[in-house]
């Protein structure tokens, strides 16, 4: 009962801070402001974006070696929801006995850096729409692969990260045995730790019930 009237608190909670979060001009309610953020992580802890460490990163956005050509970040980090940063590690610690890590290419993402991005590739199998938002805005959708631990090579996933064609598809033909099971691998492992992919892209991965996470447009510079 107890937990039951703590859950009913704080989804008002949210609730009633949502409505302070004034819309921006497609109706999206996108949290910019650095106090409103710290606000809503005291309602609820589990809103902290926290700095992925412990697990290997190439955050390509922060160079211009990207599919838009210019720095997007400014510099190379990853952040992500408390819960998501917790998953991550337990799949870590899992992976570790097989000689195998995670290795993370992106997680939260600035809402303006996917309005650029859309700029760039109008194409909702690809980026997302600013009309609607991400996971990635909502800091509960990483792009990640596996690689071996020793020597830091990534597991063979039949594409590129980035590589926006159907060959980048879950469930394509057209990669090798070997590729289709490694996408089986992190697919099944994923969903297991309690995410759910995205069809178009091998590497995107978004927590369950990442809704409950507001937009957010606060810079890296402002995170811990």
């Amino acid at each position: 009962m107890k937990n039951l009237f703590i859950l009913c608190f704080l989804t008002l909670s949210l609730a009633a801070f949502a409505q302070q979060v004034p819309p921006n001009k497609y109706g999206l309610a996108v949290v910019s402001d650095t106090l409103q953020y710290q606000a809503l992580v005291k309602l609820d802890p589990e809103q902290e974006l926290v700095r992925v460490t412990g697990i290997p990163i190439d955050v390509r956005y922060a160079t211009d070696s990207n599919f838009t050509g210019k720095a997007l970040y400014p510099y190379a980090a990853v952040y992500v929801r408390r819960p998501v940063f917790e998953e991550l590690v337990r799949l870590q610690q899992w992976l570790a006995p097989m000689g195998l890590s995670v290795k993370i290419f992106d997680g939260y993402r600035p809402y303006r850096v996917t309005e650029k991005m859309w700029e760039v590739v109008p194409d909702e199998r690809y980026a997302a729409n600013p009309r609607k938002g991400s996971g990635h805005n909502r800091g509960a959708a990483v792009d990640l692969t596996f690689i071996y631990t020793k020597t830091g090579k990534e597991l063979d996933m039949g594409t590129p990260y980035d590589e926006f064609s159907e060959k980048a598809h879950h469930g394509s033909e057209n990669v090798s045995a070997e590729a289709a099971g490694n996408r089986r691998l992190i697919f099944d492992l994923m969903m297991a730790y309690g995410f759910v992919p995205l069809e178009s892209e091998w590497w995107h991965y978004a927590l369950k019930g990442a809704s409950k996470f507001p937009l957010m447009d606060i810079p890296f510079e402002h995170l811990r």
